[in-house]
């Protein structure tokens, strides 16, 4: 009887619970419609069916493309890339918006299949996500490596990194009068010295890998180490465009990243055993580098992850502080009405002494040449990918979770409504008292707010006191066809063929 009466009872109420569970329900649609309501959705760029506008990225300068579409759809506007839906920011504001304001809604990095074999699933502080792993991580490298206290610390490394430069150019000069020079083989060779005696400790002419059966030289050390993973990086599967097809293979491009991952893999292993090795004899002078504060301060890491983060700063010293170095050399180079206000303007500092890094903030014209090559021939022309992971507004618009966003840099700093003339190479836009001459962050090429660059100082640092070194010892031209030659990497901005110069000695 007891039992009849609770059911009757449940049956009396089940109207009053479809009923709130039904208004409920209705509250919640009404609610999503207004949220939805109040921003529009982004112009989108017509595209094909299931490709959506793959066909219009062919060209394999999507920064470009891209920046071609903002003067037609606006700063902020959707493509579709096969299965996925992307958002593209083109806009200086929209883009601080996405990095710093509503940075905690777009804080996942979007990998390609390429970048998760290199990165070991994000475990590089520059792709990682935004976690107590990234927290720890950068804490480590910037204390280590990177902070303005390591730097001061390591200053002697870069001084004589840039004294063996202009060394080698003198030499080169003597003994080849008249010839041109290929910059990159001398400066990139520099800066990975520089990033192993940081990275290790020392410079090594060859290391012995027990996987590859011999040694390898340093040459071959920085193919594997920096050029192959830098050419594997931009590597592209047509798999990352349809992920219901990753099972469908593809042998080139897997044979391609997976040799490059082995290879890798091989000598930071031997490279890190043999560190160990001599760390138990060496003196705390000796062990002054970023892999011994990682063996002491993050017993914690995982082997793999430790590699990871060993091999970071030494790619990424060797390659983007190169890319901007190069470009920077070619546009003076072309440019001696410019150079020689420049080689006028350090002499007025620094009379017979040698330029160093103190003096940089007493010449204004260096750092307005190095921000204007960043802006100009940025090195990471597109901020790796990041997807939104729960519904935001940007810049006026609803960007609904599970969207990827591409930062174009490229457009920003090409946006003729932020930058008069913004075709044409003009350090003197630098000279504006409305920029800080010590403001790294002017043209976003190091990112900004909790994920700007770690690496930031220390690039400025080796890339002004270089190219103010050079100007002070040399007077410099390009090779004959060489103003032409501006075709670039895949979807890089580096250099496609190494930039040749012809030197001639200043009088002392």
């Amino acid at each position: 009887m007891e039992l009849k009466k609770m059911i009757k009872g449940y049956e009396d109420m089940m109207p009053i619970v479809v009923a709130f569970v039904a208004v409920f329900l209705w509250f919640l649609l009404v609610r999503r419609l207004k949220a939805k309501s109040k921003y529009p959705s982004p112009p989108a760029v017509p595209g094909l069916p299931i490709i959506g506008n793959l066909l219009q990225l062919k060209e394999k300068k999507p920064y470009k493309t891209f920046t071609k579409w903002a003067e037609t759809y606006g700063p902020i506007y959707s493509i579709k890339t096969g299965a996925n839906t992307m958002v593209v920011l083109n806009n200086s504001e929209v883009v601080k918006e996405a990095m710093v304001t509503k940075y905690s809604s777009i804080s996942s990095r979007k990998l390609s299949n390429a970048l998760k074999i290199l990165t070991h699933d994000k475990c590089m502080v520059a792709i990682s996500d935004y976690n107590d792993f990234h927290k720890t991580v950068k804490r480590f490298i910037l204390a280590s490596l990177l902070g303005p206290a390591a730097q001061k610390r390591l200053r002697n490394n870069r001084d004589t990194m840039i004294a063996n430069c202009t060394t080698q150019m003198h030499a080169h000069v003597k003994n080849n009068p008249g010839q041109a020079l290929n910059f990159r083989s001398i400066f990139q060779s520099e800066l990975f010295g520089i990033a192993m005696k940081q990275a290790v400790g020392r410079d090594l002419e060859s290391l012995y890998v027990p996987e590859f059966g011999h040694s390898v030289t340093r040459h071959e050390l920085l193919e594997i180490l920096v050029t192959a993973p830098m050419e594997g990086a931009i590597e592209v599967d047509w798999r990352d465009f349809f992920p219901y097809l990753r099972w469908v293979p593809n042998k080139r491009v897997e044979d391609k990243i997976n040799t490059m991952d082995f290879r890798r893999d091989a000598v930071m292993r031997a490279l890190i055993n043999e560190q160990r090795k001599r760390f138990d004899t060496a003196g705390e002078d000796e062990k002054q580098c970023f892999l011994y504060y990682l063996l002491e301060h993050g017993k914690n890491l995982k082997e793999k992850q430790l590699q990871i983060l060993l091999w970071e700063p030494i790619i990424e010293t060797s390659d983007t502080t190169m890319v901007t170095t190069e470009w920077a050399m070619y546009e003076l180079g072309k440019d001696p009405v410019r150079q020689e206000r420049l080689y006028n303007e350090i002499t007025k500092v620094c009379g017979s002494n040698t330029v160093t890094e103190d003096m940089l903030s007493q010449i204004p014209y260096l750092t307005a040449v190095f921000h204007e090559t960043l802006r100009y021939h940025n090195p990471v022309a597109v901020v790796p990918l990041r997807y939104v992971h729960e519904d935001t507004e940007l810049g006026g618009y609803n960007i609904p979770a599970g969207t990827e966003i591409a930062i174009n840099l490229y457009g920003c700093n090409m946006d003729k409504k932020q930058w008069e003339n913004a075709d044409k190479w003009l350090p003197q836009r630098f000279l504006d008292p409305k920029y800080d001459p010590m403001d790294l962050h002017k043209t976003m090429a190091f990112g900004g707010g909790k994920r700007v660059c770690a690496g930031a100082l220390q690039a400025s640092l080796i890339a002004c006191a270089a190219l103010g070194r050079f100007v002070q010892e040399f007077e410099w031209s390009l090779k004959p066809g060489e103003e032409e030659d501006v075709d670039t990497v895949g979807l890089t901005t580096l250099k496609l063929r190494p930039l040749h110069v012809v030197m001639k000695p200043r009088k002392c």
